[in-house]
């Protein structure tokens, strides 16, 4: 069963599908304690043995509620390294002693969570995330006309929330400095956040709105991918972003900052190419190199399509929790 703190989103009629119940408890903001006692009668009436939260409100949340129901096994899930709010890792830190595991979603996470967060390290555990690779191996490339890219340009895709976290300034600085030598790039940004009118209003006054477009959120992704040249990914910091594991099993490229879980993913100059987070000019670098070395993509991209397959599949880390959650089960009794 899926409890949902906020108001149904776009899994819950996948879940449906599924016949998995959810449980939208709508607390409407971070800050509505009483979601609290609200979720803590539903886990009495359920008696789970296994409680697993995701996402940093939900670890909270769970573990507290989780506790308070006597639910014996509680997993919270960690999937960055957060680097923004020291408040959250105390948070963190302080409810730690309610949680059977953390499930850290790369090595590089789990390492900050326990020089950082100061969490314990015998109850940290990585499980890294996982992607669906033939819905992106075999999907039909999306028409970039829409969009007003012309079939010969050479297109970047950006893929995420407009965020300070995810660097989308930088990649547009960047784009900027490679136009007067790259004429027919094009960069496509897909995703919304808190920087979206910014981002928008500087395109303009640069009057770039013929090199760099904006889509909002897409529900075609891996269509996407699959007409674009490369994906990049200028974050700050990160846990194992998707869109790169999806990138990948797609076939294509990526150009990524070297944060947290990126360096898991792709190997330099093998998989993609990294830089360092935070320089425009070594992320336009990265952007060049791509575009002047062709083969370099299509060789970094095939390779990289080849590892996820092996590793990052959603069937191999389904397993790894279920095998987690029989282990944590045994202990329990």
């Amino acid at each position: 069963m899926v409890f949902c703190l906020s108001k149904p989103g776009t899994l819950v009629a996948d879940l449906a599908k599924a016949d998995i119940p959810v449980d939208c408890l709508e607390a409407g903001s971070i800050g509505n304690v009483s979601v609290v006692p609200r979720l803590v009668r539903r886990l009495r009436r359920v008696r789970p043995d296994i409680l697993q939260t995701f996402l940093f409100h939900a670890n909270i949340v769970g573990r507290i509620a989780g506790r308070l129901a006597g639910v014996p096994v509680i997993v919270s899930g960690i999937r960055v390294a957060e680097h923004r709010s020291r408040f959250r890792l105390l948070l963190d830190r302080i409810t730690e002693r309610m949680v059977t595991r953390h499930v850290c979603v790369s090595q590089a996470v789990a390492d900050f969570s326990i020089e950082r967060g100061r969490l314990s390290a015998e109850k940290i555990v990585v499980i890294p995330n996982g992607v669906d690779v033939e819905r992106f191996k075999s999907a039909p490339p999306a028409d970039l006309a829409q969009y007003g890219i012309p079939p010969d340009g050479r297109t970047l895709l950006f893929v995420g929330r407009l965020d300070p976290q995810k660097g989308p300034r930088l990649l547009l600085q960047a784009v900027k400095g490679l136009l007067p030598v790259h004429r027919n790039l094009h960069l496509l940004m897909v995703g919304d956040g808190p920087l979206a009118t910014d981002l928008k209003e500087w395109v303009h006054a640069q009057r770039l709105e013929k090199q760099i477009h904006f889509s909002g959120w897409r529900p075609d992704v891996p269509s996407l991918l699959k007409a674009c040249d490369a994906l990049v990914l200028p974050s700050r910091w990160e846990g194992m972003p998707n869109i790169v594991l999806e990138a990948m099993a797609a076939g294509r490229p990526v150009v990524a900052t070297r944060v947290e879980g990126v360096s898991e993913l792709v190997t330099d100059h093998e998989t993609g190419l990294l830089v360092e987070p935070g320089s425009v000019e070594a992320l336009a670098g990265g952007i060049a190199l791509l575009l002047a070395e062709p083969d370099l993509g299509k060789a970094a991209g095939d390779k990289a399509q080849h590892i996820v397959e092996e590793r990052f599949t959603i069937e191999i880390v389904a397993s790894a929790y279920a095998d987690l959650y029989g282990d944590l089960l045994d202990e329990s009794l």
